[in-house]
């Protein structure tokens, strides 16, 4: 392939102003003028011409280093590669148009040879929907996924060149959330304030009336309030990014995943309490629950199940508490996978809320496929459950849906996930008992199981989790108090006739 440096002479003629090119008298000399290059590249595939041109060159030695650097690039592929030749030429067609550097000829052969883009103009944000687009998993986890690269990695860090991205630039994407996160605090303690100010304002009277006008008019001027960004969710999104370049380097995009090297503050997860009598009480005085997580006593489940008896879902109410299935496994529950004669479910499929409609999903993790062993009250109540909807099914008739659940709607529907938890709060609410999450009933069956002195193995097993440590971790706050209950009622069974001796005794008998 020809190629060739030369000088342009950018000078013009004084009386037209047309540029004088090569006729200018002046181009002879060693330092007029400015020197250019041209290498020839592979043909098109239609056959067309096209060519490497750069100009600006003020010492013939760097032209003549740039064309010799460009014509080691064209030689990285055998004679008999067109695709690696065209893949070249691309690259630098590419590289004359941009106007930018000259790929280094090893890096460009180290990516030549192991498959990967010849030019690493790929940015983060590039990458990330790319990523996205091929993502064949659950559609709640690719939502969570586009959430944390629409919210926080393609505002942050999506510019940056994917080749480029370092554990430094990851660092201070986190650094500006907590920053963000400390602006948002703010801003809510203001809107907070100005509210509390507002509401202490008499309606009575024309000055009251145009002072709150007034405070109104602030407050809504004010940003509305937001929710922080906290730990758990920084650990999301770094879980999220990691898992992306994992991909870019199988596809060997990359080499170094900068994301698996940064370094979070460990997420506190809320411990599990149970509503002793002393939080019940609080509880009532101040409205306020001591944990997210809080686990009913085994009297606290018993008046529940009591007061829900008559729900048309209350052998799904009664399942849960007992055998801890997750909510939307126990939507999920195929009758082909219940067998009420030998009292065991296989967990194999669980309903999954997308918005407004439901899809069939697999249980949440591979520890979640398991056999749970059923007790011979929770079976008795899956059996009054299926002929309940034997009748409903008679009364439907041929508009009734058979989707084989075992808890449906009345014309045999699936359950949405979402309103089933609305109906718990509710059933909660009006049973005048302590607040506990839909989820928190799954923690009442572990509870129940430890109280009987199950150990943490089985409770694992039964719950599903991938982990025993995630089990140790959930429960460590409630075994003191369930192991406090076991001591008080094993003390109960001493007779005495004596419960509490005076404190002087002791001392009566040593001056006896």
């Amino acid at each position: 392939m020809k190629g060739s440096t030369y000088r342009r002479c950018y000078c013009r003629d004084a009386e037209t102003g047309k540029p004088l090119g090569k006729s200018c008298p002046q181009l002879k000399t060693r330092k007029h003028g400015t020197y250019s290059i041209r290498q020839e590249l592979p043909a098109c595939e239609d056959g067309s011409r096209r060519a490497f041109n750069r100009a600006g060159y003020t010492t013939l030695k760097e032209a003549q280093a740039d064309l010799d650097h460009i014509r080691s690039l064209l030689g990285i592929p055998d004679s008999d590669d067109p695709e690696g030749q065209t893949a070249i030429a691309e690259m630098l067609e590419q590289v004359a148009d941009e106007k930018s550097p000259i790929p280094a000829i090893e890096e460009t052969r180290r990516r030549f040879n192991t498959g990967q883009q010849l030019i690493g103009r790929l940015t983060v944000a590039d990458w990330l929907d790319r990523w996205l687009a091929a993502k064949r998993v659950r559609k709640s986890t690719v939502k969570r996924y586009a959430s944390d690269v629409r919210v926080h990695l393609k505002p942050r860090i999506g510019h940056v060149r994917i080749d480029r991205l370092r554990v430094s630039h990851i660092a201070e994407m986190f650094a500006a959330i907590e920053d963000t996160n400390a602006k948002i605090l703010e801003g809510n303690a203001l809107r907070r304030t100005a509210l509390a100010e507002l509401t202490a304002v008499p309606w009575k009277g024309l000055e009251n009336r145009a002072r709150r006008k007034a405070m109104k008019a602030a407050v809504d001027d004010m940003p509305p309030f937001r929710k922080t960004t906290g730990p758990t969710a920084r650990r999301h999104i770094r879980s999220t990014l990691r898992a992306a370049l994992n991909d870019a380097i199988t596809e060997q995009i990359i080499t170094f995943n900068p994301a698996a090297y940064v370094k979070l503050a460990a997420a506190q997860k809320p411990k599990a309490l149970l509503w002793t009598a002393e939080r019940v009480a609080k509880w009532e005085e101040t409205g306020e629950k001591p944990s997210p997580v809080m686990v009913w006593t085994p009297e606290q489940v018993g008046a529940f199940l009591d007061f829900v008896t008559e729900d048309r879902l209350y052998g799904m109410w009664h399942l849960i508490a007992h055998r801890g299935l997750r909510r939307g496994e126990a939507c999920g529950q195929p009758w082909s996978e219940t067998r009420l004669d030998s009292g065991s479910v296989t967990v194999s499929s669980q309903l999954v809320p997308e918005g407004a409609d439901v899809e069939e999903s697999t249980p949440k993790t591979a520890s979640g496929f398991r056999i749970v062993a059923l007790d011979d009250g929770t079976t008795a109540a899956l059996k009054t459950h299926r002929a309940r909807q034997e009748a409903e099914r008679e009364k439907w008739g041929e508009a009734w849906v058979d989707t084989g659940r075992v808890f449906t709607n009345e014309d045999g529907t699936w359950l949405h996930p979402d309103r089933v938890t609305d109906l718990f709060e509710r059933l909660v609410t009006a049973s005048g008992l302590p607040p506990i999450r839909l989820h928190d009933l799954r923690h009442v069956a572990a509870t129940l199981m430890l109280a009987g002195g199950a150990d943490m193995k089985t409770v694992q097993e039964m719950l599903g989790h991938s982990s025993i440590t995630i089990t140790m971790d959930i429960y460590a706050s409630v075994l003191p108090e369930l192991a406090k209950e076991a001591a008080e009622a094993a003390a109960k069974l001493v007779p005495r006739q004596v419960r509490n001796p005076p404190a002087h005794a002791s001392l009566t008998q040593e001056a006896s």
